[in-house]
C-alpha cells in the first residue's frame, strides 16, 4: 500500500470525520498505536506519527488529563484513554506502543510491552542502567518484536549520504570526533524549587515508579527530571547519546575499550540539579577518540563552525550540525616534516631546512544543507514499514543499547572518578569492581523487571 502523508490526506480528502478517515485508508490496513507518555517528547512523537495515514492512534495514556485531551483533540480519532499503562496493553486495539515516558520507566514498560505482543518505539535513552538495557535486546530478541529506539538521526537520508562519505574514506582517516552540548542556563537554571507537598500522592508515586520515594519537588518532574540522576542519566545521554550514535555509524565503531569523565556544577547555576553543568567525556574506541563536552554556564561555540559533532580527518573535518554538514579540506605539505619546518627545523646554524614545502588540499570542499532540523517523521515511517515487513529498524534495539550504554558508563566514570577499561561483550568493568556495581540500581518494591 502507497503511504499517503497528512498533508497529502488533507489535499486529497479534505477535512473529514474520523469515521470518513477510516473509510478512506480501510481500517485493517492500519496499524493501531499506543502512546504511553505525552509530555513535550512524546508530544512531538505523536506528531511525527499523525503524518502518515495508515496508522491510527489507537488509545493513550498519561497521568495528566491534560496532555491526553490535546493527544486526543490532535488524533482524527477516537482513542481510548488509560492512567495505567498495563491497561492499554491489554487493549487489542494496539498493535504498537511508542513510549516517552522519563527514562526510568523506559525498561519496564518496554518488557512488558514486548511481553504482550505489542512492538514497541521507545525514546531514547533505551534505558537508565546497562543491566536494563541487556534485558531489553533478551526480551525483544526472544519475543520476536521490532523495536526502534528514538535516535532518530538514524533515518536521515542526509546523515546517510554523510556517513558513505567518511565510509569511502573522504575525509581519510579519522583519528578523533567530538561533540557538544552548549548552552548557558546561569544563572537561575532550573530555578528555585522547593520539597512540599504533591498536587497528588498517587500521582507523584506513580511518576516516582522504580525510583526511591523521595519528597516531590517540581524540578523533578516532567521536562526538568533530565538534571536528576534517579531519573535521566543527564544531558551526557540525553543529548549525548544521540551524538554518540552518530559517531558510532559513522565511523563503523562497535563498543568503547576505556572511558574517563571530569566535571561537575562548576557555573555556580542557582538550582537543585544533580548533574554536572560542565562535563567533558573521552571514550577510547580502537583507533579513535570520541569526546563529549557538556558546556551549560557558557554559549560560545564549541568550534569554528559551531556544530554539534566534528570529525577530524587526516585530509579534512566534517562539521555536522542539526541535518547538514560540511567537509573543510586539510592543506597537505609534500616536504618531509613540512609540518614544522623538515631537516634542519630547530638547528640554529643551518636553517636551511625550515621551508614549509608547497602545501595543497586533497579533496575538495562539501557542504550538505541537508532537510529540515530534528525530523523524526522519517523515523516514524521506518517503524511503521518494519512491523510490515518484519524487518530490522534503522536503530534496532541492540544499536540502541550500544549507543545507549557508551553514555551510561561515562557517567559512571565521572562517579567514581576514574579511568575504566570496559569489556563490551561481557558488558563489565575489568580494573574496577566499585565500578560495576553502577550498572543497575535495587528498584523501589514492588516494582520489578520481568
Amino acid at each position: 500500500m502507497k503511504e499517503l502523508t497528512r498533508r497529502q490526506f488533507g489535499q486529497t480528502a479534505g477535512a473529514l470525520t474520523a469515521a470518513g478517515y477510516s473509510r478512506v485508508l480501510g481500517a485493517n490496513d492500519r496499524v493501531g498505536v499506543g502512546y504511553i507518555g505525552l509530555g513535550n517528547r512524546g508530544d512531538q512523537v505523536h506528531d511525527a506519527f499523525l503524518e502518515w495515514g495508515d496508522q491510527q492512534t489507537a488509545a493513550v495514556c498519561d497521568l495528566r488529563d491534560d496532555y491526553m485531551d490535546l493527544a486526543v483533540k490532535k488524533s482524527r480519532s477516537n482513542p481510548a484513554r488509560y492512567k495505567e499503562y498495563k491497561k492499554l496493553l491489554e487493549d487489542k486495539n494496539v498493535d504498537a506502543v511508542v513510549i516517552s515516558t522519563p527514562d526510568h520507566w523506559h525498561a519496564l514498560m518496554f518488557v512488558d510491552a514486548c511481553n504482550a505482543g505489542k512492538d514497541v518505539y521507545v525514546e531514547k535513552p533505551l534505558s537508565l542502567t546497562v543491566y536494563e538495557g541487556r534485558k531489553m535486546v533478551e526480551v525483544a530478541e526472544r519475543t520476536k518484536r521490532v523495536v526502534q529506539v528514538g535516535t532518530n538521526r538514524r533515518s536521515w537520508k542526509s546523515y546517510a549520504e554523510a556517513a558513505g562519505f567518511i565510509r569511502s574514506g573522504g575525509i581519510g582517516k579519522v583519528s578523533i570526533a567530538k561533540c557538544y552540548h552548549v548552552r548557558n542556563e546561569w544563572p537561575l537554571g532550573l530555578g528555585p524549587a522547593p520539597d512540599g507537598p504533591p498536587p497528588s500522592e498517587w500521582e507523584w508515586d506513580q511518576w516516582l515508579g522504580p525510583a526511591p520515594k523521595v519528597p516531590y519537588n517540581a524540578n523533578r518532574t516532567y521536562y526538568n527530571f533530565r538534571w536528576f540522576y534517579n531519573y535521566s542519566g543527564g544531558q551526557l545521554s540525553n543529548f549525548g547519546v544521540h551524538f554518540v550514535d552518530v559517531i558510532r555509524w559513522f565511523l563503523n565503531l562497535e563498543t568503547p575499550k576505556a572511558v574517563t569523565a571530569m566535571g561537575g556544577r562548576l557555573g555556580g547555576i542557582q538550582d537543585n540539579r544533580e548533574i554536572p553543568d560542565t562535563l567533558e567525556v573521552v571514550w577510547e574506541f580502537p583507533e579513535t577518540l570520541v569526546v563529549f563536552s557538556q558546556m551549560n554556564a557558557n554559549a560560545a561555540p564549541g568550534n569554528a563552525k559551531n556544530s554539534e559533532i566534528e570529525f577530524r580527518g587526516t585530509k579534512g573535518t566534517m562539521y555536522v550540525r542539526n541535518s547538514s554538514w560540511e567537509v573543510v579540506p586539510e592543506t597537505i605539505s609534500d616536504f618531509p616534516g613540512g609540518f614544522a619546518g623538515g631537516k634542519g627545523y630547530g638547528n640554529p646554524v643551518d636553517r636551511s631546512g625550515t621551508r614549509r614545502g608547497n602545501r595543497k588540499a586533497l579533496i575538495e570542499a562539501v557542504v550538505n544543507k541537508g532537510t529540515a532540523a530534528y525530523d523524526t517523521n522519517s523515523h516514524a515511517r521506518n517503524f511503521l514499514d518494519c512491523m510490515k515487513t518484519r524487518a530490522k529498524c534503522n536503530a534496532d534495539v541492540l544499536t540502541g543499547h550500544i549507543s545507549t550504554s557508551s553514555t551510561l558508563i561515562g557517567n559512571i566514570a565521572h562517579k567514581t572518578r576514574s579511568l575504566l577499561e570496559w569489556d563490551g561483550r561481557a558488558e563489565r568493568f575489568t580494573n574496577n569492581s566499585k565500578a560495576n556495581e553502577f550498572l543497575h540500581y535495587k528498584y523501589r518494591a514492588p516494582y520489578k523487571l520481568g
